[in-house]
């Protein structure tokens, strides 16, 4: 495999760890506080920093919202409630005290109080009861498609329990192949590193071999160097004693010479 080319285990890992993280875990969270909100205040309709999340269990606003999605509305001041329009969609409280989410077809005052009508958009009527400034849990803002099932499935205890399970199996999964990954990294490094270091030990060896050699060979030189010198002085010394033997010899002669002349001398 070339340097640097992912593996497919990688990639399916990576894929498996952002989905739990980015959108399993996020929602998982969400649900909890708003499980734990509605059970601390049941009358109230729990919120996320200030948006509160409906489920769709109706087909009223298609085709804008369908049923199964999620959608989000904005909590109203009670100060800006005044201001909401005609055409802007709701979530109210009906009759029943079942939010519904419906547009705003007309603005209404009754004994002294502002109301809205209002209308779903696939419905062919209008609702019968009218909405006062109480009822308004918040405006439209925005959908998530068919993400409501899911949340739905969520809010049950059974279905938490699986997801808390199945995404702690999934980081388990991925830090198994991602710590695999690295001990086969590691284990790479270790041999290309044992093999680099036998290398520079045989290299070594080696320029220590080649140096002994060299040192041997410096050694014989000098050796052989030396062995004409001692020849020499040898023969200098060879030749210096038959120079000195001669004058010996003269010497000799010459004193047999002069002894002779005495002779001749005395003789006569």
């Amino acid at each position: 495999m070339k340097k640097g080319e992912k593996k497919w285990y990688t990639s399916v890992s990576n894929i498996l760890m952002i989905i739990a993280c980015i959108i399993l875990v996020p929602i998982l969270i969400i649900n909890i506080w708003i499980m734990i909100q509605s059970k601390t205040n049941e009358d109230a309709v729990p919120s996320v920093f200030g948006i509160k999340p409906f489920l769709v269990l109706s087909g009223s606003m298609e085709s804008d919202i369908h049923k199964g999605d999620l959608i989000l509305t904005k909590i109203v001041p009670e100060e800006e409630l005044d201001n909401l329009k005609v055409g802007e969609v709701i979530a109210f409280r009906d009759a029943e005290n079942t939010v519904t989410t419906h547009r705003i077809k007309d603005i209404v005052e009754k004994d002294g109080n502002k109301y809205f009508i209002t209308k779903g958009d696939a419905n062919s009527s209008q609702d019968l009861n009218l909405v006062s400034l109480d009822d308004v849990e918040g405006i439209y803002i925005a959908r998530i498609p068919g993400i409501g099932s899911m949340m739905d499935s969520l809010s049950k205890p059974t279905t938490i329990l699986i997801v808390v399970l199945g995404i702690t199996v999934i980081f388990v999964i991925g830090y198994a192949i991602s710590n695999k990954k690295i001990r086969e990294e590691e284990r790479k490094e270790f041999l290309e590193f044992k093999k680099l270091k036998e290398e520079m030990e045989v290299n070594s060896k080696t320029k220590k071999t080649k140096s002994i050699k060299a040192e041997e060979d410096e050694e014989l030189l000098k050796e052989e160097g030396e062995k004409p010198q001692a020849k020499k002085k040898t023969s200098t010394a060879t030749k210096r004693k038959p120079t000195t033997t001669p004058k010996k010899k003269e010497t000799t002669a010459t004193k047999k010479s002069t002894s002779t002349s005495k002779k001749t001398k005395s003789s006569k």
